[in-house]
């Protein structure tokens, strides 16, 4: 039975009051509370109102608010019994999803059995030392990579073998949509409807990016996460984007999050992972051969060596289709010891590393670049490498670049089909990453400031479909894969604004 929206709303009301209620936030405003009840202005027969009046003027209010905005913000959790129109599309999702973490875990075990390595172990004291000395200068070690595989990066191949049993394909309205790789009933937005929801990047708004004199709000200023999330949509000015991506997120680095970054630092000095090694080669292979991020290589270990201790990630598998894998400790009693093989339960894949690369162009502090990195995973960052019916989840994405292609731009979407080089067999790698290591930092950066805006990665979509358009002069003359894969190979040079603009609203429909 479907719930009505006064009581879905209620459940929601509920869930997020419970869950700030078990805050450090929650203990801050109750102290404060109290406190102020000493204080001359605060009257006994105005309790109620003088207390909340002082709230307010000191700025706690204000917390409170940003905090549920970033409750609200997060997907929610999937219901225990999901709606009866929805069993049947979650199954063969969950079922998909499941089949690609055993091959996960399969390759991960092999690893583990190869190299000898236990997936966990205490490290003993002498190495502990070691590691705590060359904390910030990781970089400088070179452990044997040759022996060790590359992390398994999400395939294409999973979701292009994707079915919906229950799903008569002869139903689908137009022929186009059996040209493409991803066959899936899923609802995806059109250009009209990109247009209504995407108003704001609309040809005659200034843009951030494109023009340098667009508006500045003092968001930064009133620390309001929903007037920073508004203003982000048309882009955030370079000096002012680490604060507003800290404050959409309501990442604040407050003394107990340093506290927590520590803790997650001294655990990564006692115990060593077996997917530590996949982090250290990751690293080596992508951000540490990039022109723009090779700087950044000791804060990327330091930042994802730290993520892989986070038990407070495990969270996010309530409204994720994946489920952490399970291992223990060597040299700790089973039974006190059983985890995920993380203890995030997130196991990195080539090109990881990406995902927090651009973040360290905005924080320098590694607490803090950690937390925002945290928050931008638990949002968004885990949908691309998971299988879910999300319109921000990978397989939308995919199929809604390809509708786009099919719609806008047939002939040439039919014209690399027929020699062998279906658009999303080169778009794939670019929306997994969120376009990380293919744009330059800038342009990237731009990119992100409208995923935050519009808390979608749908934009990611609309983007390698706006590539393609852009080059699709150069694609009607290859004659094969090499070819396209050529005429695309080079993203570095493309301005990301107005490619987004005039895909959007300025193609004929």
């Amino acid at each position: 039975m479907l719930m009505d929206e006064g009581t879905e709303l209620s459940l929601t009301i509920a869930q997020i009051v419970q869950r700030l209620k078990g805050s450090h936030l929650h203990s801050q405003i109750e102290r404060q509370a109290k406190e102020c009840l000493h204080q001359p202005e605060i009257k006994l027969e105005s309790l109620k109102e003088d207390v909340r009046s002082f709230l307010k003027t000191s700025g706690w209010e204000r917390k409170l608010q940003n905090a549920v905005y970033r409750e609200l913000h997060l997907p929610p959790s999937h219901p225990a019994a999901p709606p009866e129109h929805l069993k049947e599309p979650l199954a063969y999702m969950r079922k998909a999803q499941a089949s690609w973490e055993k091959r996960v875990l399969k390759s991960l075990n092999s690893m583990s059995t190869e190299l000898e390595v236990p997936l966990a172990r205490m490290r003993p004291a002498v190495e502990q030392k070691e590691l705590t000395n060359k904390w910030n200068e990781m970089g400088t070690d070179e452990p044997g990579l040759e022996t060790l595989p590359r992390g398994l990066a999400p395939k294409r191949s999973v979701l292009i073998s994707l079915r919906n049993p229950n799903h008569d394909s002869s139903e689908d309205v137009s022929v186009r949509s059996h040209w493409g790789l991803i066959q899936v009933p899923l609802n995806v937005r059109d250009i009209p409807q990109l247009r209504r929801a995407y108003s704001e990047l609309n040809l005659t708004t200034g843009q951030l990016g494109i023009d340098d004199h667009a508006h500045i709000h003092p968001v930064v200023v009133e620390q309001d996460s929903a007037a920073a999330q508004q203003y982000s949509r048309q882009g955030c000015p370079t000096g002012l984007r680490a604060d507003l991506w800290a404050l959409i997120l309501n990442s604040t680095n407050q003394p107990q999050d340093v506290m927590h970054y520590e803790q997650l630092t001294a655990g990564v000095i006692q115990h060593d992972l077996l997917v530590d090694n996949l982090i250290y080669k990751d690293v080596k292979l992508t951000a540490s051969n990039d022109d723009y991020y090779f700087v950044f290589e000791d804060f990327l270990y330091q930042v994802l060596l730290c993520f892989s201790r986070d038990t407070a990630v495990l969270d996010h598998f309530k409204y994720n289709s994946a489920t952490p894998p399970k291992s223990y400790i060597q040299g700790e009693p089973m039974s006190t010891s059983t985890r995920a093989h993380t203890p995030t339960g997130v196991i990195p894949f080539h090109g990881f590393s990406m995902y927090v690369a651009p973040l360290c162009f905005l924080y320098n502090e590694p607490s803090k670049l950690y937390s925002v990195f945290r928050e931008m995973y638990i949002r968004y960052f885990f949908r691309l490498h998971s299988i879910s019916s999300s319109p921000s989840g990978i397989v939308s994405l995919c199929l809604q670049f390809e509708r786009l292609l099919q719609t806008h731009l047939p002939q040439l979407f039919y014209h690399l089909r027929q020699i062998g080089a279906q658009p999303l067999r080169i778009a794939f790698k670019w929306m997994v990453r969120a376009f990380s290591g293919y744009l330059s930092t800038d342009q990237l950066l731009l990119l992100w400031d409208r995923i935050l805006g519009y808390d979608s990665l749908e934009v990611v979509a609309v983007l390698a479909a706006a590539v393609f358009a852009f080059r699709a002069e150069n694609l009607m003359e290859v004659t094969s894969l090499a070819s396209a894969e050529a005429v695309l190979a080079d993203l570095s040079t493309l301005k990301v604004m107005p490619l987004i603009q005039i895909f959007l609203f300025a193609t004929a429909i």
